[in-house]
C-alpha cells in the first residue's frame, strides 16, 4: 500500500465513522462508529504528526462552505419520471444523497441511483447546479445540489436499502407528493432543463 493509498483509507474510515455519528440512531452501531472515529483520529494525528484542536479536514473550525449533494433526472420513452419513495417519511424524490469522499461527482450519481433504486445507470449530460438554501429550513446547513440526467437500459428495478421501500416511474405532469430533499419547483426547474436542453444554476 502506497503512502496516499494508507491516508487516504484513514480518511474514509473516519468519514464513514462521523456520517455514522451524525445519522446512527442503533445504541451499539453508535458505539462501534465512535470507536472507529477515535482510532482513525489517533492514527491520522500519528500519521501526520498533527492535533486535531488545529483546523482540519473534520473539525468545524475550518472555513465553512456548502454541502454537496447529487440527484438524476431518469426519463423513460415515456416521457415519465423515475421517483423512488424514501422509507421514513413515504414521500418520493429522485434518486441521490450526500457525495462521498473519493468519488466525482457522476460516481457519486451512479452509485446512489444504484443503492436507491437497484439498477444501472449511465450519466448522459449535466441537467444543472442549484443552490438549496432558498428551499431549506433556515436552520439547515447550506447546500447545493448537482443534478444530472441519467439513461438505465431498461432493466427492472427495486428498492433495496433501508432508504428506500418503493421506485416508480410517473407522468411528469403528475408528481406525487415530494420530500423536503428536493422540492417540486426544484424538479420542476430540472425537467424544464431536459425538455429544453439547456444548463441550470443558481
Amino acid at each position: 500500500m502506497t503512502f496516499k493509498q494508507y491516508y487516504d483509507f484513514i480518511v474514509k474510515v473516519h468519514s464513514i465513522a462521523k456520517i455514522g455519528l451524525t445519522y446512527s440512531k442503533d445504541p451499539y452501531a453508535i458505539e462501534n462508529y465512535q470507536e472507529l472515529n477515535d482510532i482513525s483520529k489517533e492514527m491520522l494525528e500519528n500519521f501526520m504528526d498533527v492535533k486535531f484542536d488545529r483546523p482540519n479536514l473534520f473539525s468545524k473550525e475550518v472555513y465553512p462552505t456548502p454541502n454537496i449533494s447529487v440527484r438524476s433526472l431518469i426519463v423513460n420513452d415515456k416521457e415519465e419520471v423515475l421517483l423512488v419513495r424514501e422509507s421514513n417519511t413515504n414521500l418520493w424524490s429522485l434518486p441521490g444523497g450526500w457525495c462521498d469522499l473519493y468519488k466525482s461527482p457522476t460516481e457519486n450519481a451512479c452509485a446512489e441511483v444504484s443503492q436507491e433504486a437497484g439498477v444501472e445507470m449511465k450519466v448522459t449530460r449535466l441537467l444543472g447546479v442549484l443552490d438549496r438554501t432558498p428551499y431549506k429550513s433556515k436552520q439547515n446547513v447550506p447546500d447545493y445540489v448537482v443534478i444530472f440526467l441519467g439513461s438505465i437500459d431498461g432493466a427492472k428495478f427495486h428498492a433495496h436499502t433501508h432508504e428506500t421501500n418503493d421506485v416508480k416511474f410517473f407522468p411528469m405532469n403528475e408528481l406525487p407528493e415530494m420530500s423536503r430533499k428536493l422540492s417540486l419547483e426544484e424538479i420542476s426547474r430540472a425537467i424544464d432543463a431536459y425538455k429544453n436542453n439547456k444548463v441550470i444554476f443558481d
